[in-house]
């Protein structure tokens, strides 16, 4: 069973958080059921019925959990939900199920894939699973050590798929998201041997290269984020620290759409993936009342609670990227009939996550008071990303 709480907007106030539903997901077949853990829960006043959920019918129950009080080593930390189940190892090393959901045809670019430990790769799998054709980006100085696992057979393990089949990746794009356009680069980026040998690399030039390549891509994924100074408080963050978690975490963002945009078939998909902590988010629902295709964000629970060990500037970059979220999603949807959301699934021992010190300490802390107490797998809560498409 898989333990998910999606917080919605309704119709009457679209670009807001209206209502939470907690729902319960039974494998193997995807269904909804109608009553949800209650332990330490209240009902809420809301009604379910008032809620916009268009492709998912079963009935679900309003709720939200008791306050509850853990110590993080002398700090006291106060959290107002405990809201979902916890990821442990995104590695599990077996084929993801897959939902009865066909991609045939389609195709994904997922920017910031880099290893198979990431929510970034357990989305091309998924996608993959259903017969989407996979392009990834990855950061240029990691592409050697990526590409070269990928050709000797290091991911073959996690490559498969429900068919028995692996997981092919059709090309991988150089990206180095914080950088629009070759104009934006300096001189020792350029000259940096970490990037030497790669060319073509900024958001800009990979979407002309996409383009010239595959002519249109329908599923832009973004699983991008950093803080060079993730490790240390707020208040001992340095601006140059601040601003580059939102550039690489939050505008990257922005960027990406702005120059994908032109090549998505409309009607189609943009993720946008972030590290996360608790609870499942669809910030904007709005548009997925109407025809047309979505698009997703991962987000982290920082963006509206205090996370000891989480800091740089990361937290105003999740608040931000939230905020732009709903934003561009009405500008897409407007103009280009695209859907843009965001989702927060849960704490995951990624590469990126390393850099917190206590990730261990909060992926058991989560698991340990999540109604299930059953550990996650990064396969569980991509599958539902697919709902949205």
């Amino acid at each position: 069973m898989v333990h998910f709480q999606i917080t919605l907007s309704t119709k009457q106030n679209p670009l807001t958080v209206a209502s939470s539903l907690q729902i319960m997901a039974a494998r193997p077949r995807l269904s909804f059921s109608p009553g949800v853990v209650k332990a330490g829960a209240a009902i809420l006043c809301s009604n379910p019925k008032t809620v916009l959920w268009p492709k998912l019918t079963s009935s679900c129950n309003i709720s939200y959990l008791n306050p509850f009080r853990h110590g993080f080593r002398s700090s006291t930390v106060k959290f107002i939900k405990v809201v979902t189940k916890a990821m442990s190892e995104s590695n599990e090393n077996k084929p993801v199920s897959g939902l009865p959901i066909d991609l045939k045809g389609k195709r994904a670019f997922i920017a910031g894939v880099a290893d198979d430990n990431g929510y970034g790769w357990a989305i091309a799998k998924s996608l993959a699973a259903s017969g989407a054709e996979i392009l990834v980006g990855t950061w240029v100085p990691a592409l050697n050590i990526f590409e070269t696992s990928l050709r000797r057979g290091k991911f073959d393990e996690s490559r498969l798929l429900p068919d028995g089949s692996l997981m092919e990746i059709t090309k991988v794009y150089p990206l180095d998201a914080i950088f629009d356009n070759l104009d934006d680069v300096p001189e020792d980026i350029k000259t940096n041997k970490r990037y030497a040998g790669s060319s073509k690399w900024t958001v800009q030039e990979v979407a002309e290269s996409v383009k010239q390549d595959f002519g249109s891509i329908d599923i832009l994924v973004h699983s991008l984020a950093n803080g060079a100074e993730v490790s240390k408080p707020l208040l001992e963050t340095s601006r140059k620290g601040y601003l580059a978690a939102l550039s690489a975490s939050s505008y990257s963002y922005v960027s990406l759409l702005k120059h994908f945009l032109p090549l998505m078939n409309p009607g189609m998909s943009f993720f946008n993936l972030g590290l996360s902590f608790c609870s499942l988010h669809l910030l904007n629902s709005c548009t997925i009342a109407d025809a047309g295709g979505s698009s997703i964000s991962l987000t982290y629970i920082a963006s509206e609670r205090i996370i000891p060990g989480y800091g740089g500037g990361m937290s105003s970059a999740k608040a931000a990227l939230e905020s732009d979220t709903r934003v561009l999603a009405f500008e897409a949807g407007r103009k280009h009939k695209i859907r843009v959301n965001a989702i927060s699934a849960g704490p995951l021992r990624s590469r990126a996550a390393k850099a917190i010190g206590f990730i261990d300490m909060m992926i058991e802390y989560s698991k340990a008071n999540a109604p299930l107490q059953k550990e996650l797998s990064a396969g569980d809560s991509m599958e539902l990303t697919e709902i949205l498409i």
